[in-house]
């Protein structure tokens, strides 16, 4: 039987979800065998918000291992919550790009996920936007040959920046949104206010030049 959501049991679980910050955390790659208890093909999500994403796909895929990254505690701790009966989640509060320039093993991931990223809509606000070549490169060396992120955003303008960033990136071809996905919280959101859902996939051919 599981844990009810008060037992000792479930809060052990859920505190075993979420990677311990500590000066070796940012400062080395993590060990993600250590982390996970097993070797296993790797997803991340970046920006995990409440964690039901990230805990639809690891419900789903059990034989692979899931990290959520995120820079908000309670989101974190929400996500803790969902994950405290699936083994093959783990969390991490941390800016997502940081974490992909430095935390990430080389040839690590199997896929990313950046789902509706901050927009930063007004122009002078721009460059806090997440995806930007350096971004890019960064996920590149963290994917696997034939690796990939799926990217989605409700708005166009970004949209756009993204594709025409993706397009003048070497080390990546345009893909195909060819698997289903569970929605996310803002893409249900979104979808309820009737607002278009742009998507982008981009699939690792050769390296960074």
């Amino acid at each position: 039987m599981p844990a009810g959501e008060d037992s000792l049991a479930h809060r052990r679980h859920v505190c075993s979800r979420v990677i311990p910050q500590s000066r070796y955390s940012l400062t080395n790659r993590l060990d993600l065998e250590k982390i996970f208890g097993r070797k296993a093909p790797l997803e991340v999500d970046l920006g995990c918000g409440n964690g039901s994403f990230l805990c639809a796909l690891a419900q789903s895929m059990p034989y692979k291992n899931f990290l959520g990254i995120e820079r908000l505690l309670g989101r974190i701790r929400s996500s803790a919550r969902k994950a405290a009966s699936l083994n093959n989640v783990r969390l991490l509060q941390m800016e997502s790009s940081y974490a992909v320039r430095y935390l990430l093993p080389a040839e690590s991931v199997e896929t990313f996920y950046l789902l509706f990223p901050d927009p930063w809509p007004k122009r002078r606000h721009h460059r806090r936007r997440i995806v930007t070549p350096d971004f890019l490169g960064y996920v590149h060396t963290a994917l696997k040959v034939n690796g990939g992120i799926y990217i989605a955003t409700d708005h166009l303008d970004y949209f756009r920046k993204i594709e025409e960033t993706a397009r003048s990136t070497s080390g990546f071809a345009i893909a195909e949104v060819d698997v289903e996905l569970p929605p996310s919280g803002f893409e249900l959101i979104f979808r309820e206010q009737g607002a278009p859902i742009h998507w982008l996939a981009l699939r690792k051919v050769s390296p960074v030049t």
